[in-house]
This record gives C-alpha cells, sequence and structure tokens, in this order.
C-alpha cells in the first residue's frame, strides 16, 4: 500500500515545486504542472517552452482539468501524515509520562483513565533523571578508563619491546661485527703463517735436493772412472786397481731417508682450536646471564639480559614451561664447581637473590626453604631475611650496594657477600641434591636489579 502511494505521489508531482499538483494545468505536448509554477517560469523565461521537453508553447496553450485538480487534492486530503513520537497514538495528546513496570509513555487521558494508576510512573522530564542508569553509565565509564589504559599500556609495550628489540639487534650485529672481523683477521693470520712454515720447510728441501745432486754427481763421476780403468788395458787396469778399489771403498753410504717428520705441519685442527682459544678471550661473556624465557609477566628484562625491573602492568608474554610464577632464572645452571656473580641492588628496598633447584615447580610460589630447594636471601620492608627466618641487623647507612653470591657446589655452600666491605650476610650449608640455577625478583618499580660478572677472587 505504501508503495503505491508513493508511486502514486511520483506521478502528481510538479517538476517545478516538487510537491503535488496546486491547480494543475496541461499543455499541448500533455505535460502538467501547477498554474502558478508554469506562470513563475515563463515570467524568468525570453521564450515561452515546456519546462519538461522544452518544446515551444504559447500562453493560451495551457488548459484546466477539473477532475485531475479534484484528484490531487482528493490524494492531499488522504495522504498518511507522519506520525509524532512524542504524540499519544489512541488519544492524540502529547506523552508527558512514563510507566516503569511497563516501560511505556503515556498522555494525560491515559492518566485519567487510570490505565497505569497502580503502577510507579513519573512526569518525562524526571523519569529522564535516573540515578540507577546513572550509575551502569558510570560503572561502563570506568570500565571503559581501564580497558583504554589497558589498551594504551599495551601500546606502550610493544614500543618498549620493539625499542629494546632494535637495541639488541644492534648490540648483536656490533658483537657478530667484532666476531666476524676477528675470525677474518685470524684466518690471514693462520693462512700467512702457514705459507711460512710452507716456505721454510720447502727451502730447507731444497737444500738438501742440492746436497743429494752433488752427491749424486760424486758419485757418478767415481763409478764412471772406474768403469774406464775396467774397461782399459789388464796392464793398466792392475797399475790402477789398488786406486780404484780405493776410492770406491772411500765412499760412505749416503743419508736417503727423506726426513719427513722433520717437516710435518701443524693440523688445522690445532689452529682452529688455538683460534677458538683466543676467541674465548674476546668475548666478554658473564658467568650468569638471564633467561627471558623464565621471567614471569611483571618483570622486564634489559636487551642484554643482565638486569631486571619490575613493572606495574603485565608484559604481555607467551606462557610456556619455563616461566616462573614470580622471578627469573639465569640461564646458565650449576651442577659442579665454583661459581660467583654480582648483584647490584642499590636502594631497591625488596628484592629476593639464590638459587633454586632444576625441579621445582614453576608456576606456583615457591616454598622459602631449602628442604624445598630454593635457598635465598631477601630484603623486603627493611628486613633482611635468609629464607623466612630474620637474618643479620644491618644499619641503614651500612646497607650493601653490591652483593655477591658464591656458590661452592662441590662444598655444598652457598654465601651472599656485601661485595663493598667484603663482609658476610648469609651462609647455607648442606648441600644441593639437584642442579641449581640462580634466581632474582624484584617488587619494587624504577628500580632496577643489575647483574655482573663475578670477580675471580671467589
Amino acid at each position: 500500500m505504501a508503495d503505491a502511494l508513493l508511486s502514486m505521489e511520483e506521478d502528481l508531482t510538479c517538476v517545478i515545486c516538487c510537491d503535488v499538483y496546486t491547480d494543475p494545468v496541461t499543455l499541448k505536448c500533455s505535460h502538467s504542472l501547477c498554474e502558478k509554477c508554469l506562470k513563475e517560469f515563463w515570467r524568468t523565461q525570453d521564450v515561452t517552452r515546456c519546462p519538461v521537453c522544452r518544446k515551444e508553447c504559447s500562453h493560451d496553450e495551457p488548459t484546466k482539468s477539473l477532475a485531475f485538480k479534484s484528484l490531487c487534492e482528493t490524494f492531499k486530503r488522504k495522504k498518511p501524515t507522519p506520525v509524532s513520537e512524542d504524540i499519544c497514538q489512541e488519544h492524540n495528546k502529547k506523552l508527558k509520562f512514563f510507566c516503569y513496570e511497563d516501560e511505556k509513555l503515556f498522555c494525560v487521558v491515559c492518566q485519567a483513565l487510570k490505565i497505569h494508576e497502580s503502577h510507579k510512573w513519573s512526569p518525562v522530564e524526571e523519569a529522564v533523571v535516573n540515578e540507577d542508569l546513572e550509575e551502569h553509565i558510570d560503572g561502563l565509564q570506568a570500565t571503559f578508563d581501564e580497558l583504554k589504559e589497558a589498551h594504551d599500556s599495551c601500546m606502550k609495550q610493544i614500543e618498549l619491546i620493539e625499542e629494546h628489540s632494535s637495541a639488541g639487534e644492534n648490540k648483536i650485529k656490533e658483537e657478530y661485527k667484532k666476531l666476524h672481523q676477528f675470525l677474518k683477521d685470524e684466518e690471514e693470520r693462520c693462512i700467512r703463517s702457514l705459507q711460512k712454515e710452507v716456505k721454510s720447510q720447502e727451502l730447507q728441501i731444497r737444500a738438501r735436493m742440492e746436497d743429494l745432486s752433488k752427491q749424486i754427481s760424486d758419485l757418478s763421476e767415481k763409478v764412471a772412472a772406474v768403469w774406464q780403468d775396467m774397461e782399459a788395458e789388464n796392464i793398466t787396469f792392475l797399475q790402477n786397481y789398488s786406486k780404484n778399489l780405493q776410492r770406491v771403498q772411500c765412499s760412505s753410504d749416503p743419508n736417503t731417508d727423506p726426513e719427513l717428520n722433520e717437516y710435518q705441519l701443524h693440523p688445522p685442527k690445532n689452529m682452529i682450536f688455538t683460534t677458538w682459544a683466543r676467541m674465548l678471550e674476546l668475548v666478554e661473556k658473564p658467568p650468569v646471564t638471564l633467561d627471558p624465557r623464565t621471567a614471569s609477566p611483571k618483570l622486564m628484562l634489559s636487551p642484554d639480559w643482565s638486569s631486571i625491573q619490575y613493572v606495574e602492568s603485565k608484559l604481555c608474554v607467551s606462557e610456556n614451561p619455563e616461566r616462573l610464577y614470580v622471578g627469573v632464572l639465569a640461564s646458565q645452571g650449576f651442577s659442579s664447581g665454583l661459581h660467583c656473580w654480582d648483584v647490584e641492588v642499590g636502594d631497591n628496598d625488596h628484592w629476593t637473590l639464590g638459587v633454586v633447584g632444576a625441579t621445582v615447580n614453576r608456576k606456583k610460589l615457591f616454598k622459602m626453604d631449602p628442604k624445598s630447594h630454593f635457598w635465598c636471601f631477601r630484603y623486603v620492608n627493611g628486613t633482611y631475611r635468609k629464607c623466612n627466618e630474620p637474618a643479620v641487623d644491618i644499619d641503614e647507612d651500612e646497607r650493601p650496594y653490591i652483593i655477591r653470591l658464591q656458590l661452592d657446589f662441590d662444598k655444598g655452600e652457598l654465601s651472599f657477600i656485601d661485595s663493598f666491605r667484603n663482609k658476610s650476610l648469609c651462609t647455607f650449608t648442606g648441600g644441593f641434591p639437584e642442579k641449581v640455577f640462580p634466581y632474582f625478583c624484584t617488587g619494587k618499580g624504577g628500580r632496577p636489579l643489575n647483574i655482573y660478572m663475578g670477580k675471580n677472587t671467589c
């Protein structure tokens, strides 16, 4: 029905005013327009033409049709008018009240008829001031703010990760550039050494060849002389017999061994091993580096894995079996030998240092007890603790700035030492039933823990 009315309205619409015809007239070209619209249009034209097909017309041409006019007026009267949203459809009155139970608006007539008498209702002006809805909106706004803050935090973390990644990549390129240059220099040095050694041995061999050539020449001359005398007449041969016999007997046995043992080159594997040993001196590798796979989500590692810092918001990290619930482990584990490493705690007032066994449950908080394979020294809220027990009393002005951890696995001891004052802070004895890994943790933002290579005096 609505489509039919719309189509009919298009047929009854003037092309000039774009409304249903008023006093319609028809030209000889069969196009219809409002009489007033046509006169206004012709008033602006030098030649009277049809506004639709542009055919030339005369002022006497427009004719009125009473039937057409009546049709247009009837359509205007019966054309449905848009229903206002603030008018009651039943009583055609303005909607002034809101029923909370039916969730409907109603007018004064509905109120007089007591349709919503037993319901809770109020004027529209009061209904829009809904405290419950405002509380929900406030809650949604708070949630929105939290989500926005979390989103911004993730963006900052991505920027920080990209920054650290770029710095780490540059550091790796720099270090490998040194190694490449070192290997190139070592290759050239080894080749020069080899060439020098080969040249030296070649000269020695050539000198021996010359000596052998001289001996061959002398021997050839002697043999030729003896053969000459042997081919002479008997009397001459007999006269020179003693001389030739002495000549032959005086010829000592020459040394024909090639003496290869004196000229063997150094095996390439020996050269490579020597280069590897020298490379160890080039690489300044500390005995303890952090393992990023084990870092808990609230610990951020430096690009070189030698420093940790606490962050308020959890980092976006992958979940894996190695990752700890709290803290971070070193990449290296120890099952023998003597090892030491230094940790710069500075003025950080919330840290835990120590070692943990390789088989501990990494997805739970460690029980601070050697029986649970956790040996630690802590500083929390101004108190030093050996695991959960109070440890040494240290004056505020004598707080250790750098703490050295000294692990003697074979002896079964772990010591914590004030590196600056060379003062023992805490010691565990009794041995270690399994391989242990250095452990680090901090709960204070903005104050990192830095791990350094321990000196060889431990």
